[in-house]
């Protein structure tokens, strides 16, 4: 069965598509018009081994806020969309994760229950146009859209750039686990039946 999901979604500040294979080979073709962020959606996506597509077009001349947001709100719709039913699926994943000086920590469980724990705090306040404390609001609109709980740190460093990747690969790497069939595991994975 492909775990692939698409959507469109279209407000009066932004105008975004996306399109995910979770079971892919890390190709990525993305435009939001924000380059330092396409870089991190496309190290998701090659770390991460998902295939992915994403169209953003947002309201730049504000600022990256609605389109960094909006495209996290539809990340997590397509992610939801493409695992299914989670039957057979891990559930759990994690990953520490160096870069240089950084390391970074993910934990994420796929319960269908949203949370965010975001622990970072960027020394710089932007990384070419991409405000940093747009990277916190991603990762929530994410988490609430996909119905994740996502608990993701800096554990050290000291350059933005760095700190940032690092957090997206770890994300990748832990999402990529958690979305992983396990054999061994027949329905979903919870005593109560459903998640």
């Amino acid at each position: 069965m492909e775990r692939i999901a698409e959507k469109t979604r279209t407000t009066a500040e932004t105008d975004i598509y996306i399109k995910i294979n979770l079971d892919g080979k890390g190709e990525a073709n993305i435009h939001t018009g924000i380059g330092f962020f396409d870089h991190m959606l496309a190290s998701f996506a090659k770390h991460g081994l998902f295939d992915l597509e994403i169209k953003a077009k947002g309201d730049l001349a504000v600022d990256c806020h609605h389109t960094v947001e909006d495209t996290g709100i539809v990340l997590g719709q397509v992610i939801r969309a493409a695992l299914g039913d989670k039957k057979g699926i891990k559930r759990y994943g994690q990953r520490y994760l160096p870069m240089d000086e950084t390391l970074a920590l993910c934990a994420i469980d796929l319960s269908g229950r949203p949370y965010l724990v975001f622990d970072a705090d960027f020394p710089a306040e932007r990384v070419g146009l991409m405000d940093t404390e747009t990277v916190r609001e991603f990762f929530y609109a994410l988490s609430y859209t996909a119905g994740m709980n996502i608990n993701i740190k800096i554990i050290d460093g000291s350059n933005t750039h760095h700190m940032i990747e690092a957090m997206f690969k770890a994300f990748a790497k832990a999402l990529d686990e958690a979305s992983m069939p396990d054999a061994r595991i027949d329905d979903v994975l919870s005593t109560k039946g459903t998640i």
